[in-house]
């Protein structure tokens, strides 16, 4: 009778919840402990062999959970091995085992007879093989779950009890429940258990909802109990939901959301509010003679509304205010925080009026009293610095028709960071120094460029949009990154305190996207002629890493824009002039390179160029030389006459910057170097005869060395 295996039974699984309560968090640490909590309890897991499947993390301002589901009951079952006595100790001369032996297997748990003869690297040893079933899930969470909370990081933290544990706020309640089963450690003075808490205001004694707080009876029904104590704890859930509301309410007003802050704010929303919800209030008409940049940072800084615009983009005299709360009756909420705003506003314009009675060109002298850097003086020496290196940039881009202009907004660009206004919204500067200009009466070219000044604020920012903007932000970060530099300060790994990298990579889209083609090394020397004048001490060798820092930053932004190849920007930056350093024209000739690459004779012409240029490399070969009257074959002839051709056609198109159409010549050349290797011997046993070769190939090479170092381009089999 034939026999069937018994089918093996699946693996017990369960689900389990990790819910950490405290005092409300600030908003910006909760998404990044978040991924921190997923990063742990998917390592815990991993490390002490318990299987699971998806891991879903939750918070809120007064919690951080986790929730595992697939959970299996047990740890999987492992394999543990251990060396003991060598064969010759474990064993006597008849085969019996020793008291070596019996020992091993005694310490091990294992009869004698059960050990395994294993061969190492150091002989052959008795070896204990033991299966181990593993814990229980619950007996290793409990364990461990103390330690993995204490591994979460935040920026701030403090300690508030005897416990010394460190955390940003008080934790008031930790809950740790696996299937029906509450687990009990302690953590921070606070024993886990079962039980979580609602919202603060909302939450209500019903059935489940005792003194105690909110009774949680499975880890898979955490959302839905929590929904019955007031918070919605999946802040994906919280942000459609505030999306809807914002949505709906400005339908109702006939406008849109402001959009420049809105996914901020929103986050800001998200990760503030337990129970989501939006209002919309109004503010009085009359401040809209304000500019609406002020009101809106009034209302974004201060409050965390969402400002409301028209479809020509104008503010209209309303808000829309996120809340804790779901009420009923919302009108007592609304006009809380349209007080309250009525009150910032009010401020805004003051302080708007205020700083209007005297003049930007007043003010340049007070920024003797603002401090740049304790090494780089103070924002008036950085001031005159700017008016000198603004007239050479106007200068070295080709700009002298702008030139008064640029100098006039690099004396007025930093006085608006000496105004009321900018004290409290220093996310206004440059914006109001553009307002003010204009109520001077400067001109609309410099008003416009001041309020340019500082774009890109972000690497997605539109870069200025006028000549002399453009002229004057490249002033403004040009010296920033040459005073930094020469004084010694520079990023280094992670570390970057002055955002020059942010600084490096603005002037890098600049010159770029608005095609400045400027020699950047002149620039820098006369930004360090400014900083000697002022009495800072310059490093011999600032000014080479500056470039080299601004070539790295192009580098990036080949790589996160247009997408180049590594090998295609290297083979660019390799043969980079430092004494000409001109961004515009590196980015250029990599933009040429990169879409030739695709063409389809050029891989196989740099094989045949690589092996040129791999001959003359090797001899070390410098004669350029070549005696047509050596030139015996024809594919020697052919060659030299397309090196010629293609040297003078090559040229003329580097001389005009057309980088597509240099490479287009250089493919010409595939041809007759693919002839020339099949029909001569480089090598030849005439000494005369292989010199001019090789001399002909330095040709070859040259010719390409001209564009960059193309032998940096991988291609296939190469």
């Amino acid at each position: 009778m034939p026999t069937t295996k018994p089918k093996s039974k699946p693996p017990v699984t369960t689900s389990f919840l990790l819910e950490i309560g405290s005092e409300e968090l600030p908003w910006q640490m909760i998404q990044p402990a978040m991924a921190q909590l997923a990063d742990l309890m998917t390592g815990l897991l991993a490390n002490h062999r318990l299987a699971h499947g998806r891991i879903q993390t939750f918070g809120t301002p007064r919690r951080l959970a986790v929730l595992v589901r697939g959970l299996a009951s047990r740890q999987t079952p492992a394999l543990r091995e251990a060396l003991g006595p060598s064969k010759a100790v474990a064993f006597d001369a008849q085969g019996r085992p020793t008291k070596a032996a019996e020992g091993f297997a005694k310490s091990q748990g294992v009869d004698v007879g059960k050990l395994e003869i294993r061969e190492t690297p150091k002989g052959v040893y008795l070896c204990a093989v033991k299966q181990e079933k593993g814990s229980t899930a619950a007996t290793v969470l409990t364990e461990h779950l103390p330690t993995l909370l204490q591994r979460l990081t935040f920026p701030k933290t403090m300690k508030w009890n005897a416990s010394e544990i460190r955390y940003p706020r008080p934790i008031r309640w930790v809950v740790a429940l696996m299937g029906a089963r509450a687990l009990s450690f302690d953590f921070a003075g606070v024993v886990s258990g079962m039980h979580s808490r609602g919202h603060r205001f909302m939450f209500r004694r019903k059935q489940g909802l005792t003194s105690q707080g909110i009774r949680i009876r499975r880890p898979e029904m955490y959302e839905t109990a929590m929904v019955r104590g007031g918070v919605v704890v999946d802040p994906a859930k919280r942000r459609e939901s505030l999306a809807e509301h914002l949505k709906q309410l400005a339908r109702s007003v006939k406008g849109r959301v402001y959009q420049a802050n809105h996914e901020e704010l929103l986050d800001q929303a998200v990760f503030s509010l337990e129970c989501p919800n939006v209002v919309c209030g109004t503010f009085d008409q009359a401040y809209l003679s304000v500019p609406q940049e002020v009101l809106i940072a009034s209302m974004a800084e201060h409050q965390g509304f969402f400002s409301v615009v028209n479809r020509k983009g104008e503010l209209l005299p309303r808000f829309f205010a996120p809340t804790n709360m779901e009420l009923r009756n919302m009108e007592l909420i609304r006009t809380g925080n349209e007080r309250v705003l009525a009150a910032r506003l009010a401020d805004a314009r003051y302080f708007f009026d205020e700083d209007r009675k005297v003049k930007l060109a007043d003010r340049v002298s007070d920024l003797n009293g603002v401090v740049f850097h304790k090494k780089l003086g103070s924002l008036y020496q950085k001031t005159e610095r700017m008016v000198a290196l603004a007239g050479i940039l106007a200068d070295a881009a080709g700009c002298p028709d702008v030139k008064e202009s640029c100098q006039r907004a690099a004396r007025l660009s930093k006085a608006d960071l000496v105004t009321g206004m900018v004290g409290e919204f220093p996310a206004l500067q440059g914006v109001m120094g553009e307002h003010y200009a204009a109520h001077d009466g400067e001109s609309a070219e410099v008003c416009r460029a001041i309020g340019e000044c500082y774009r890109p604020r972000t690497p997605d920012d539109v870069i200025p949009e006028t000549t002399v903007g453009r002229l004057l932000s490249l002033t403004d970060r040009l010296d920033t990154l040459a005073a930094f530099f020469y004084a010694g300060i520079v990023p280094s790994g992670s570390e970057d305190p002055f955002g020059l990298r942010r600084s490096a990579f603005g002037v890098v889209r600049i010159v770029v996207e608005a095609g400045l083609n400027v020699n950047l090394a002149e620039v820098v020397q006369h930004a360090k002629q400014q900083l000697i004048m002022q009495g800072v001490k310059a490093g011999d060798d600032a000014a080479l890493s500056l470039l080299k820092f601004l070539e790295d930053r192009l580098r990036y932004y080949g790589r996160t824009g247009p997408g180049f190849r590594e090998d295609v920007m290297e083979s660019v930056l390799g043969r980079a002039d430092d004494a000409a350093c001109n961004l515009r024209d590196l980015f250029l000739r990599m933009d040429a390179l990169q879409a030739i690459t695709s063409q389809q004779d050029f891989e196989s012409l740099i094989v045949g160029f690589k092996r040129a240029h791999r001959i003359v490399e090797k001899e070390a070969w410098t004669n350029r030389t070549v005696d047509a009257a050596l030139l015996t074959h024809s594919t020697e002839l052919t060659l030299q006459q397309a090196v010629e051709t293609a040297g003078r056609a090559v040229g003329e198109a580097l001389d005009a910057h057309d980088y597509h159409g240099a490479l287009q010549h250089l493919i010409g050349l595939k041809t007759p170097i693919d002839q020339f290797f099949d029909g001569v011997l480089v090598n030849a046993q005439e000494p005369g005869v292989r010199a001019n070769r090789l001399s002909l190939l330095r040709q070859v090479d040259d010719l390409f060395s001209a564009f960059g170092d193309l032998s940096q381009i991988q291609v296939q089999g190469q």
